[in-house]
Protein backbone atom coordinates (compact mmCIF):
# COMPACT_ATOMS: atom_id res chain seq x y z
CA UNK A 1 0.00 0.00 0.00
CA UNK A 2 2.03 3.53 -0.85
CA UNK A 3 1.88 6.19 1.07
CA UNK A 4 -1.18 8.03 -1.04
CA UNK A 5 -3.34 5.24 -0.44
CA UNK A 6 -2.66 4.65 3.55
CA UNK A 7 -3.60 9.11 4.08
CA UNK A 8 -6.77 8.68 1.85
CA UNK A 9 -7.49 5.67 4.25
CA UNK A 10 -7.03 7.77 7.48
CA UNK A 11 -8.57 10.64 6.00
CA UNK A 12 -11.31 8.98 5.71
CA UNK A 13 -11.98 7.08 8.81
CA UNK A 14 -11.68 10.33 10.80
CA UNK A 15 -14.45 12.41 8.76
CA UNK A 16 -16.71 9.21 9.25
CA UNK A 17 -15.97 9.79 12.54
CA UNK A 18 -17.31 12.73 12.88
CA UNK A 19 -20.81 13.27 14.46
CA UNK A 20 -22.52 16.11 12.64
CA UNK A 21 -26.00 17.11 14.20
CA UNK A 22 -29.00 19.28 12.57
CA UNK A 23 -31.05 22.10 13.11
CA UNK A 24 -34.53 21.50 11.76
CA UNK A 25 -37.20 24.68 11.54
CA UNK A 26 -40.80 23.46 12.45
CA UNK A 27 -44.00 25.08 10.42
CA UNK A 28 -46.24 26.93 12.47
CA UNK A 29 -49.63 29.27 11.79
CA UNK A 30 -47.74 32.57 13.79
CA UNK A 31 -44.51 33.42 11.36
CA UNK A 32 -44.31 35.56 8.02
CA UNK A 33 -42.43 34.29 5.12
CA UNK A 34 -40.74 37.06 5.67
CA UNK A 35 -39.65 36.80 8.93
CA UNK A 36 -38.62 32.99 8.43
CA UNK A 37 -36.80 34.19 5.28
CA UNK A 38 -34.81 36.84 7.06
CA UNK A 39 -34.12 35.12 10.36
CA UNK A 40 -32.34 32.23 8.77
CA UNK A 41 -30.45 34.82 6.42
CA UNK A 42 -29.47 36.08 9.62
CA UNK A 43 -29.14 33.09 12.01
CA UNK A 44 -28.29 30.43 9.73
CA UNK A 45 -25.85 32.33 6.91
CA UNK A 46 -28.34 31.55 4.33
CA UNK A 47 -28.14 32.90 0.60
CA UNK A 48 -31.70 34.69 0.39
CA UNK A 49 -32.74 31.82 -2.34
CA UNK A 50 -31.94 29.25 0.22
CA UNK A 51 -33.59 30.86 2.93
CA UNK A 52 -36.69 30.72 0.69
CA UNK A 53 -36.16 27.44 -0.51
CA UNK A 54 -36.11 26.36 3.47
CA UNK A 55 -39.53 28.65 4.15
CA UNK A 56 -41.23 26.62 1.82
CA UNK A 57 -40.61 23.27 2.52
CA UNK A 58 -41.38 24.43 6.05
CA UNK A 59 -44.29 25.62 4.83
CA UNK A 60 -45.52 22.39 2.56
CA UNK A 61 -43.96 19.71 4.23
CA UNK A 62 -44.08 20.79 7.98
CA UNK A 63 -39.92 20.90 8.22
CA UNK A 64 -37.02 21.33 7.10
CA UNK A 65 -33.31 21.01 8.24
CA UNK A 66 -31.80 24.17 7.71
CA UNK A 67 -27.97 23.84 8.76
CA UNK A 68 -26.01 21.12 9.58
CA UNK A 69 -23.08 21.06 11.49
CA UNK A 70 -21.31 20.02 15.08
CA UNK A 71 -23.12 20.78 18.36
CA UNK A 72 -21.26 23.14 19.11
CA UNK A 73 -21.76 25.46 15.79
CA UNK A 74 -25.31 24.93 15.80
CA UNK A 75 -26.42 25.95 19.51
CA UNK A 76 -26.10 29.43 18.93
CA UNK A 77 -27.91 29.78 16.11
CA UNK A 78 -30.50 27.36 17.11
CA UNK A 79 -30.79 29.51 19.98
CA UNK A 80 -31.61 32.62 17.79
CA UNK A 81 -34.30 31.10 15.57
CA UNK A 82 -36.18 30.21 18.97
CA UNK A 83 -35.08 33.99 20.47
CA UNK A 84 -36.84 34.84 16.77
CA UNK A 85 -40.11 32.89 17.56
CA UNK A 86 -39.12 30.23 15.12
CA UNK A 87 -40.08 26.55 16.46
CA UNK A 88 -36.68 24.27 16.00
CA UNK A 89 -34.57 22.40 17.34
CA UNK A 90 -30.91 20.28 17.17
CA UNK A 91 -31.14 16.70 16.11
Amino acid sequence: MSAQEQYKEQFEVDVLEEQLNEIIVYNDDVNTFDHVIETLIYACDHTSEQAEQCSLIVHYKGKCAVKTGSYEDLKPRCTMLLEAGLSAEIV
